[in-house]
């Protein structure tokens, strides 16, 4: 069974970087055909990207227009808030650059506009330095015993490809939640960000029989639901129509609706059409008692909402594909897919986590099924040339222990993810946990930690094993890629504890 994770469901702060020629740095690793030169990696496996990525990167420039940028604001300056029992936040500034953070929050933030030791001696650009600095700090830590049997590591500068440290770096593993990571590239790559998942109700010919229509939706809610209970009574009444018989429709999604995992408060039936991800309590993140019928569930709830809008709808209604003929009368579209992934990353949300996967299977034409998420998922982080030797992604969440990953190709997806290149995979950072504020790092780290504001990861937990995947800014001012995993952990507190150090070693850098 998996640990319990719980968290905001928000994104970070934006944190200062040096001032740097970037033109400077990326003249010195272009080749003459205008390729980044990927030191320590294939250019199969890592196309280099710029060096003032990690400039662009921290100065938040992608956050700005992030979907979640004004709600993490809130979430962090409310905490710092919390702890000094003073001010609040802001709820209203919409603009770019973000509200001034309240004058209780600035201790903790501090760090996030640190200024850079550019007297460190990876300041200098000394490759062979930093891959012995990350030697002398990542060893020792990763000999921690609460790390249990097994434990694999990889770091990559984000600002060259360049892999500046790695331990069993392609032993597969079981990767627990990080593997959420690969599963929400998959989908950003195949889909867009802007992808939206639409619910919709279809009516017949005669407008007698009314079909509500699943599209994947996992978050769709009761006030979505009425929305679309008002359209189509507004469209029925049009046509003479109180009164019809009511269906719903799961047919987009095929395959198990259960997890192998079974019943379990971490995830609901795997279902086209459910309400608040088929929670039964007034959570939106974590464990919650869940719906065994989350679609039932929720053509029953459309039902009374079409009573109270004015059309009778009869008996329950049942599972069923719309009539020949049918046509829409009314539409709901999900929030764009970055903000799914943002949600599923922070949040640990293994409910998003398998819509995406099987999202991608339908964008690919496979059964939106386990086995096509699988086939799918695979085959879309191939077309970005990562390291997918000993990859099996059993499932999209995690859960599931066939689950195979890499520390390297966990790396690389976060380094993928920086990449210019790819714009569209920007939500997988601005969804990453941030330490010491929010997701499930919200109670991994103090004010005190120096990782606290500048490590943004991805946390795994299963039985027995641990992970850790993310990016932290360090003390020149790189933009570090790293995953770290563990198995045969014995201890979940001390195994995170012995991970969260890993990480704060890597933000606090050379000394």
């Amino acid at each position: 069974m998996c640990a319990r994770e719980r968290g905001w469901s928000t994104v970070d702060e934006p944190v200062k970087r040096p001032s740097v020629n970037p033109l400077d740095k990326l003249s010195r690793l272009t080749r003459p055909g205008g390729v980044i030169r990927s030191r320590g990696l294939s250019d199969r496996q890592f196309a280099a990207v710029s060096a003032g990525l990690g400039l662009v990167l921290a100065a938040g420039v992608v956050l700005a227009a992030g979907p979640w940028d004004s709600g993490q604001r809130k979430a962090e300056q409310d905490w710092a808030a919390a702890r000094n029992r003073t001010g609040g936040a802001d709820h209203g500034s919409g603009t770019p650059s973000g509200p001034e953070p309240a004058p209780s929050a600035r201790p903790v933030l501090a760090p996030l506009s640190a200024a850079v030791d550019n007297a460190a001696p990876d300041a200098r650009g000394n490759p062979d330095g930093a891959a012995a600095d990350l030697r002398t700090t990542l060893g020792p830590l990763l000999k921690a015993p609460a790390l249990g049997t097994v434990r694999t590591a990889v770091v990559i500068d984000t600002a060259t490809g360049e892999r500046l440290y790695g331990q069993g770096s392609d032993t597969p593993m079981t990767p627990a939640s990080t593997v959420k990571i690969a599963t929400s590239v998959a989908a950003l790559s195949a889909l867009g960000p802007g992808h939206r998942i639409a619910t919709t109700v279809q009516a017949s010919p005669d407008s007698r029989s009314v079909t509500l229509v699943g599209g994947g939706d996992p978050t769709l809610d009761k006030a979505a639901l009425r929305a679309l209970a008002a359209d189509t009574a507004r469209a029925l009444k049009g046509r003479g129509v109180k009164k019809v018989r009511l269906a719903y429709d799961t047919s987009r999604y095929s395959g198990p609706a259960q997890h192998p995992i079974g019943p379990n408060e971490n995830i609901a039936p795997v279902s086209a059409l459910m309400t608040d991800e088929g929670r039964l309590d007034s959570s939106d993140s974590g464990p919650a008692p869940r719906s065994d019928d989350p679609a039932g569930d929720t053509a029953r709830t459309f039902a009374a909402l079409l009573d109270d809008a004015g059309i009778a709808t009869g008996p329950d209604p049942v599972s069923g594909r719309p009539a020949g003929g049918s046509r829409p009368v009314a539409r709901h579209l999900s929030v764009p897919l970055s903000a799914l992934v943002e949600r599923a990353l922070t949040n640990s949300d293994n409910d998003i986590a398998e819509a995406l996967a099987r999202q991608t299977a339908l964008a690919a034409g496979e059964p939106a099924d386990f086995a096509g998420g699988r086939r799918a998922v695979t085959a879309q982080l191939r077309k970005l040339h990562l390291p997918l030797k000993g990859a099996d992604f059993a499932d999209g969440s995690g859960l599931n222990r066939k689950d195979k990953v890499t520390a390297g190709l966990l790396a690389g997806l976060l380094a993928r993810a920086a990449d210019p290149d790819h714009p569209e995979l920007r939500p997988v950072l601005t969804g990453l946990p941030v330490a010491g504020f929010s997701g499930t790092l919200s109670g991994r780290y103090t004010e005190k930690s120096a990782g606290t504001g500048l490590i943004r990861a991805k946390t795994g937990t299963l039985t027995g094993v641990n992970s850790l995947a993310g990016t932290v800014v360090d003390r020149q001012g790189r933009l570090l890629a790293f995953a770290f995993l563990a198995s045969g952990t014995t201890s979940p507190s001390e195994a995170q504890s012995s991970l969260d150090a890993l990480a704060t070693g890597l933000a606090a850098g050379a000394r």
